[in-house]
């Protein structure tokens, strides 16, 4: 990957036994990270559920579908808020990059009584297009003709364009792209009311990314020290290539049908 270059700082012991010392120090820590992770989850389990008062209606391939319909006959559900706005050339980097991840936990998903659904801003036309090129098979609808997006902070509301500052990630802060990423959570009662148990935008969708993970584990980790914006090394899957150059300069920048202008960072901290 050509990028930014970085030197991977290391010490060398003399003896197996030596490393092992550091290795069992280090899993102290690791097992303290895994019971705060353990309790933050049963936290967020705990959190109050509000009523889902307003009637959604999203287009998919089969036409015009609710919030309810999602369930697909499950109690729980599970939404990924796509950053893929009305006219863009294409979806975000940042969040294809997060949605390659998919596919292979739907079916385990739906065997835990939880339905996975993908929605953006984009009419359906755009994303079965776009989801065509990309070769994804997970359902993804969109919410065009909806306020969903806008009650759930991950598009920018009309009225709100030009402003300096939105609410985003639970508080004011700057983010001039026009959708934003993140995730939502539902549940429907035995009495088939819906309810919003939990949100998380911005590095809240770490947790997500199975590469970052991996890179995690690894002697330079994400390697993205020397970048302006930290996922400018992402590409559409497709885009990868012998030509591949990552310049440490480069913004995020939204994609758009006319042109390519700059906007937000897909996952601001």
């Amino acid at each position: 990957m050509a990028t930014v270059a970085t030197e991977v700082k290391h010490l060398v012991v003399d003896s197996h036994e030596e490393w092992i010392a550091a290795r069992k120090d280090l899993l102290k820590k690791e097992k303290e990270f895994t019971r705060m992770r353990d309790e933050i989850s049963r936290q967020r389990r705990a959190l109050p559920w509000e009523k889902v008062e307003k009637s959604y209606t999203f287009d998919g391939p089969q036409g015009k579908v609710t919030l309810s319909d999602l369930f697909a006959g499950r109690s729980q559900l599970v939404v990924y808020h796509f950053m893929l706005g009305p006219g863009w050339k294409e979806g975000c980097p940042s969040c294809s990059y997060l949605a390659d991840h998919f596919d292979g936990m739907t079916i385990h998903l739906a065997n835990r009584d939880v339905t996975f659904a993908v929605i953006s801003h984009a009419t359906y036309p755009e994303i079965a297009a776009f989801k065509k090129r990309m070769e994804w098979k997970f359902r993804w609808l969109s919410s065009n003709a909806s306020d969903f997006n806008y009650d759930y902070y991950v598009s920018l509301r009309p009225e709100d364009r030009g402003q300096k500052q939105i609410y985003y990630n639970y508080e004011m802060t700057e983010f001039p792209s026009e959708e934003r990423p993140g995730l939502s959570v539902f549940a429907k009662d035995a009495s088939g009311e819906i309810f919003h148990t939990y949100s998380t935008y911005a590095r809240g969708l770490d947790i997500i990314v199975g590469t970052y993970n991996f890179l995690d584990m690894v002697p330079k980790g994400r390697d993205e020290a020397g970048l302006k914006h930290s996922m400018a090394w992402v590409r559409h899957h497709d885009k990868y290539g012998e030509g591949y150059f990552v310049d440490p300069d480069r913004p995020y920048v939204q994609p758009d049908v006319v042109q390519i202008k700059t906007g937000g960072s897909c996952c601001q901290e």
